[in-house]
């Protein structure tokens, strides 16, 4: 178990694919900084492209045994440093703090496994889609959920800011519109879903709710401890599908209809899928 509770922890220190190019470069935390411009035009002339990430969502971003932040986003932001002729920049930073640094123009643009919803598109602007999502449980073996419904009365961990916590909080907390689907169940927040993971492991979570991908991964990582994931569903059938798309600042029209131009070349020349078994199977290595 020990052994399985450190994997969790130095998950994003041990993957054997490296996937950023030679253009990316890593910078220290700027979220306190002074915001600078980050139309189209002056990104040029800086000849960088601030990118605001969360190393902790694999096979989204994670770090590689080389300790640099690699996955799928990486990989899209390098191809939209490379279509403007600029170098990446990436900042690793709390999840629930990238809306606001986009914002205020701490950062260029913001991809993070980010789900659009109508909160975020009041304060950022964002792409075209390019990944489908749904939630995800995980759970300890011998623990079997067919709904949400059946969470109720559990202690469930889920990463602060994202859909999960979000739909979790709902389903506690009820709505304008519905009353509490598990009113008996407590949600604790987490920086991230590894770490809430090993608090599943150590017994002190009953479930953890999180994207699907990242999800399916922790699973893998801790294969021998029987960890394992099902599909999120409410008691009518329906499911929690959601979009990934990446963020800039609202009305930055320039720099988004560039990022969009790249994210539409690689979907059509297959590269997001490309991407995303590749990151999908470095992430799961041990």
């Amino acid at each position: 178990m020990k052994k399985l509770i450190a994997s969790m922890v130095a998950l994003v220190m041990m993957f054997s694919f490296a996937a950023c190019s030679d253009n990316s470069s890593e910078g220290s935390n700027t979220e306190g900084e002074q915001a600078q411009s980050q139309s189209l035009d002056a990104i040029k002339e800086a000849g960088e492209i601030v990118m605001f990430t969360n190393a902790e969502f694999p096979p989204f971003e994670y770090r590689d045994d080389n300790n640099e932040i690699a996955g799928v986003d990486v990989d899209i932001a390098n191809e939209i440093a490379n279509d403007i002729g600029v170098e990446l920049v990436i900042e690793d930073v709390n999840f629930d703090s990238i809306v606001t640094s986009v914002q205020s123009g701490k950062a260029a643009f913001g991809a993070a496994g980010m789900t659009i919803t109508d909160e975020r598109k009041e304060n950022v602007d964002f792409s075209i889609e390019y990944v489908t999502s749904k939630q995800y449980v995980i759970l300890p073996e011998g623990t079997t959920i067919s709904t949400i419904e059946d969470l109720d009365g559990m202690n469930i961990g889920v990463q602060t800011g994202t859909t999960g916590d979000f739909i979790i909080g709902d389903a506690i907390n009820g709505t304008d519109d519905a009353e509490p689907l598990i009113p008996n169940a407590t949600s604790n927040g987490y920086t991230s879903a590894i770490l809430a993971a090993q608090d599943l492991l150590s017994g002190r979570l009953d479930a953890v709710v999180i994207d699907r991908l990242p999800a399916e991964n922790i699973a893998t990582v801790n294969a021998d401890a029987g960890l394992t994931t099902t599909e999120l569903l409410y008691a009518d059938g329906s499911d929690t599908t959601e979009e990934y798309a990446i963020c800039v600042q609202k009305g930055n029209t320039e720099l988004l209809e560039a990022i969009n131009a790249t994210l539409q070349r690689l979907i059509d020349e297959g590269k997001i899928d490309e991407f995303l078994v590749n990151h999908t199977a470095a992430a799961a290595v041990e």
